[in-house]
């Protein structure tokens, strides 16, 4: 089954996986595998600490990983290293290459995010650049990343109100307060270490995934 889509934004929705650091791929590969079989519908790899040889390696080898269960597969940062690989799509944040030069580089047919933080101006320049969905967060306490902007909730609503791509919540999404992002008008969330540090990995993403199915949002 391909994951691709003639609107690539529309493939984002529901439990959005994100990698964390690992230099171990066959523990990647199996943490993955954890994730799409409870139900993920995107993963993100993301790997800060690893060199170009390993990148390479792991983004490959969850690229087929991901294609077994018709995920989309988006690269953080890497724009080339993503087309090396023809992955599903790239995500990128405010210091990253600009998007309008990646989207004509990978063309219309891939997915380009892009985290926002706390600004509904800086997503509207991203989508009018050529962004399929846009990133608000963090909204909690993360240990993922330091230095994070805190965005408020009702970011949620008011980017609703005026954007017309799906919104992604991040930053310290645990099962606990996801359904405060859900009923506040997230398309989709994105979590790392809640997710990839459960000890049951899969039912984990199973109730992540549930949510998105039983909640309603709140307009």
């Amino acid at each position: 089954m391909s994951v691709r889509s003639n609107n690539p934004g529309m493939l984002v929705r529901g439990l959005y996986g994100i990698t964390p650091d690992l230099a171990d791929t066959a523990l990647l590969l199996d943490k993955t595998e954890q994730v799409l079989a409870g139900g993920a519908q995107l993963i993100q790899y993301r790997n800060k600490t690893a060199n170009t040889g390993l990148r390479f390696q792991q983004a490959s080898a969850l690229l087929q990983l991901c294609k077994t269960y018709a995920v989309p597969l988006i690269v953080n940062d890497h724009m080339e290293l993503a087309a090396e690989i023809n992955a599903d799509g790239v995500h990128l944040g405010k210091h990253d290459t600009n998007i309008a030069i990646v989207r004509k580089h990978l063309g219309p047919g891939k997915i380009i995010g892009a985290s926002c933080y706390d600004c509904i101006t800086l997503a509207s320049e991203a989508i009018a650049n050529g962004a399929d969905y846009v990133a608000f967060g963090a909204f909690f306490s993360t240990s993922t990343k330091h230095d994070t902007v805190t965005a408020p909730i009702d970011i949620l609503h008011r980017a609703k109100a005026v954007l017309n791509v799906p919104v992604v919540g991040i930053g310290g999404i645990n099962l606990v307060n996801v359904p405060t992002l859900i009923k506040n008008g997230a398309d989709a969330v994105a979590v790392c270490h809640s997710l990839y540090q459960a000890d049951d990995i899969c039912q984990t993403a199973v109730k992540f995934s549930h949510y998105f199915n039983s909640i309603r949002y709140i307009i």
